[in-house]
C-alpha cells in the first residue's frame, strides 16, 4: 500500500497584489499555503526580493557595495545598476535624505530623482520615506502624482496619518499602499480595516506589520508573522489577507553587528561578512515566518535569498 502525505487545505487565501506595468511586473501574495509548504499546495507566486536604492547611497562605504555601483552618482544610476542584479525583482527608492532633521532635501529634488529612475528602469518601483510625518505626507503625494500610472507601492500610511496617505495614493493616483505597524496583529488588522474603510481596495494593500534585525527582539517579528498569516489562511480573516512586504536593509545594516569597525571588534571579523549575514538570517527568518516580499541591499546577500527562495518554492 503506497503512502499518502495528508496535506492541510485551508479556506483562505492572501490576496494577490501586482507591481509595476508590462513584462516586468510582479504579483506578491496569492498563496493559500503555509511559507514554503509546496507539500501542501503550490505557491502561485514565489517570494520576490526588491533592491534598496538610497539618495544617501554614494556615502555606502562597504567594499562590496562601492564596487557594484562603481560610477554611479544619482539615484537613476543606481537605479539601472540595481536592475541587472542577480534575483532583483522590483527596485526600493528610499528618500531618507528627505527628514528635516537630516540632509532636509527639498520634496521637488525627491521627485525629480523618482521621475528619472521610473524612466531609466523597468522594474516595478516602491517608494521608501524618511520617517518624518509631515514631510513624508506631502513626498508620497507628489511622487504617486509623478509617477502615475506605474502602478507603485508607496510606503507606509501609518495609523496616525492612513486618512491623507491613502487618499492622495491610492485614490488620488492609483498607486497601491503600504500599511504600517508595529508588530501587533490588532494594530495590523485595524488599520487594513481603516484603509479599506476609505474605499481602498485591498487588492492595493501591502503590509509592513514591522521587523527588526535578528537578535534585535526578534521574537516579536515572529510571533506576529505567525499570527497573522494563520488568522489569514485558517480564519479566512480577510482584513489580514494583505501580503506582506519587510524592509529588511534598513533595519540590518544599521546595527552594532553590521556598523562596528574591526578595528573595534576584531574578534568579530569582516564587517562587510557581518553584515551580509544578518541581511541574509533576518531575510530568511522573515520569509519563512510569512513575508511575500523583502527589501535588501547587498548583492551577495540577495543573490542568497534568491537561491534560498528557488531551492524551496
Amino acid at each position: 500500500m503506497s503512502f499518502a502525505p495528508k496535506t492541510q487545505p485551508f479556506s483562505g487565501k492572501i490576496n494577490a497584489v501586482t507591481l509595476g506595468t508590462g513584462d516586468k511586473a510582479v504579483v506578491i501574495g496569492g498563496q493559500n499555503v503555509l511559507p514554503f509548504y509546496t507539500f501542501d499546495a503550490p505557491i502561485e507566486n514565489a517570494p520576490k526580493i526588491g533592491v534598496e536604492i538610497s539618495d544617501a547611497a554614494t556615502a555606502w562605504t562597504a567594499p562590496g557595495l562601492k564596487e557594484f555601483y562603481a560610477g554611479c552618482t544619482t539615484m537613476a544610476d543606481f537605479a539601472k545598476k540595481a536592475e541587472t542584479m542577480e534575483g532583483a525583482d522590483f527596485l526600493c527608492l528610499n528618500f531618507e535624505s528627505a527628514d528635516p532633521n537630516g540632509a532636509n532635501r527639498p520634496v521637488a529634488d525627491c521627485v525629480a530623482d523618482a521621475k528619472a529612475v521610473a524612466e531609466a528602469v523597468s522594474l516595478p518601483i516602491v517608494i521608501m520615506g524618511c520617517k518624518n510625518m509631515e514631510k513624508d505626507g506631502e513626498l508620497f503625494s507628489k511622487i504617486a502624482e509623478a509617477l502615475q500610472g506605474k502602478n507603485i507601492l508607496v510606503m507606509s500610511a501609518k495609523n496616525e496619518d492612513y486618512k491623507t496617505v491613502g487618499a492622495s495614493v491610492a485614490l488620488a493616483y492609483g498607486q497601491k499602499v503600504g500599511a504600517e505597524t508595529a508588530d501587533d496583529i490588532n494594530l495590523a488588522k485595524q488599520l487594513n480595516i481603516m484603509l479599506k474603510g476609505l474605499s481602498i481596495a485591498p487588492e492595493a494593500i501591502v503590509m509592513n506589520i514591522g521587523t527588526a534585525a535578528v537578535g534585535y527582539g526578534y521574537e516579536y517579528v515572529a510571533s506576529t508573522l505567525d499570527r497573522v498569516r494563520l488568522a489569514a489562511l485558517a480564519q479566512s480573516d480577510a482584513d489580514l489577507q494583505m501580503p506582506i512586504i519587510a524592509p529588511v536593509s534598513t533595519d540590518t545594516w544599521g546595527v552594532k553587528e553590521s556598523t562596528a569597525s574591526e578595528a573595534d571588534e576584531p574578534a568579530w571579523g569582516c564587517a562587510e561578512e557581518r553584515a551580509i549575514d544578518m541581511e541574509v538570517a533576518t531575510a530568511a527568518a522573515d520569509l519563512t515566518g510569512g513575508a511575500d516580499a523583502v527589501i535588501m541591499r547587498h548583492p551577495a546577500a540577495i543573490a542568497t535569498i534568491k537561491k534560498f527562495i528557488s531551492e524551496l518554492v
